[in-house]
């Protein structure tokens, strides 16, 4: 056991005891470093894991505190979707998200957008400055197809946080997540085929599956565990499904993390039925949990999970910088990336990859989790104080994003033309089904403005559902 373990763990057994309740201030760092002959940084490391684990807060010139058990809400029940596949439509709805106008003054809850004004991203804007004043030149001709060897070396090593034995070789850079799932797609299904999605699932994967001309079949989802691998299995015997595409770890939108056992039985499947797993892991490193769940490429023996992630959710959109772990399927991806969008733009490859060898990264996760933990809990409090009684609200695991489902009586789809008239924007369910379900449902971040200003956004919405009961 570690220093920082063993520091961590008598704090823990201190808390379960009742030594120290809710509320209560814990010892000082300095204290600590004198009870147990520690250094500081065991010691930060220690209140790091406890944090984590929900158990303490932090507060800003006061110390380390033991955390309040926020009141549960109500979880969103197990989807019921069509159990046959078809064609994806609701682009149009997609496209007016994706094109609305963005007023500074409205609090924009329907993004999936990280918080890009914490001060540990600087490392990253300096890299990226200096690369353009000294290396500029860089970016003017084709770089490696598979994208830059120092970035694809830094990708391989936080890949073993999720469980992943990879090299090199075995990555293939492309221009975010949202083209690796396309290029995916593309490589292991033909038109027509049938793609296994969770239901409600991430609207840009749902978009990848239309343009590719094929078919979704929605598999029901808990908001606690994940796809339904009963559902899935009676999928797999009823229809030829090619290939299954999931986020298993922080879902978009439900935010829930499929235990470790569910993510291995998923695989399990796979290898029976003999068809590949596309798995996005965008949020993956943005986990609440300590240590990072696994991923199911992680279980992979026979090359048949397609891993794909990027920095867009963690770091930055605008980076425009993901990965694709191919397996057996390495040759056929490359050249499909190659006739998609040819090789990605150097410089952002080398500002990421020194970003992640100087720690930056780890630092910068390490600060965005604590405090997209906290908004989550903020969020979820002013709903519950805002919205209906029986509004039911999804509990993530990690990322910035929560579900809400409303009684069937509302309509979110006219919620979210309401919401055009004040200050607040919202994602309404209808995007992330393939027919239009979840049309009293909805996605929000907290990863948007401050708390006050998400805390009135919320109650705008309230004031809007109110509003429609009356009509």
């Amino acid at each position: 056991m570690k220093l920082y373990d063993k520091v961590a763990k008598g704090l823990r057994e201190n808390i379960h005891n009742g030594l120290f309740v809710a509320g209560d201030k814990l010892p000082s760092i300095r204290q600590l470093v004198a009870e147990h002959s520690v250094s500081i940084s065991t010691v930060q490391q220690a209140y790091h894991q406890l944090e984590m684990e929900n158990l303490i807060e932090a507060r800003p010139k006061s110390g380390y505190f033991v955390a309040y058990k926020p009141i549960a809400a109500t979880l969103p029940v197990t989807s019921r979707p069509a159990q046959r596949p078809i064609e994806v439509s609701q682009w149009q709805q997609v496209l007016e998200v994706l094109l609305a106008k963005e007023n500074v003054s409205t609090v924009q809850l329907q993004h999936a957008m990280p918080d890009m004004t914490v001060p540990s991203l600087a490392p990253l804007l300096k890299k990226m400055t200096s690369l353009m004043r000294h290396q500029a030149s860089l970016s003017l001709p084709y770089g490696n197809i598979e994208g830059s060897l120092v970035l694809r070396e830094q990708i391989v090593k936080l890949a073993t946080y999720s469980g992943c034995a990879l090299h090199p070789d075995d990555l293939v850079i492309t221009s975010g997540c949202q083209e690796g799932l396309s290029v995916c797609l593309r490589s292991v299904t033909e038109p027509g085929d049938i793609v296994a999605v969770e239901s409600p699932s991430f609207y840009g994967s749902m978009q990848a599956i239309k343009t590719a001309n094929l078919k979704a079949i929605e598999i029901p989802t808990n908001a606690e565990s994940g796809l339904s691998l009963e559902a899935l299995e009676l999928a797999l015997e009823q229809w030829p499904i090619k290939s299954i595409l999931v986020t298993p770890t922080c879902n978009n939108p439900m935010g829930y993390s499929m235990p470790e056992t569910a993510k291995k039985r998923l695989y399990q499947l796979a290898q029976s039925y003999d068809i590949t797993i596309i798995e996005d892991d965008i949020y993956g490193d943005i986990s609440y949990q300590s240590p990072r769940p696994k991923s199911i490429k992680s279980f992979d023996e026979d090359g048949r999970v397609l891993l794909c992630s990027s920095f867009s959710k963690t770091v930055a959109p605008g980076i425009r910088v993901g990965w694709i772990a191919p397996g057996r399927y390495r040759d056929k991806v490359t050249h499909v990336k190659y006739v998609s969008s040819s090789m990605c733009p150097t410089l952002p490859q080398l500002a990421i990859a020194d970003f992640i060898k100087g720690g930056g990264y780890e630092r910068h996760t390490r600060k965005v989790r604590l405090l997209y933990k906290q908004g989550r809990d903020h969020l979820i409090q002013c709903i519950k104080q805002h919205f209906p009684s029986d509004t039911r609200i999804s509990y993530p695991e990690g990322g910035y994003i929560l579900w809400v489902e409303l009684n069937k009586r509302y309509d979110a789809v006219k919620l979210s033309t309401q919401c055009k008239q004040g200050s607040v924007s919202i994602a309404p369910g209808i995007l992330f089904s393939a027919t239009g379900k979840y049309r009293h449902c909805m996605r929000l971040n907290f990863s948007e403005k401050t708390e006050l200003e998400r805390e009135q956004g919320i109650k705008q919405l309230g004031h809007y559902i109110a509003k429609q009961e009356q009509d």
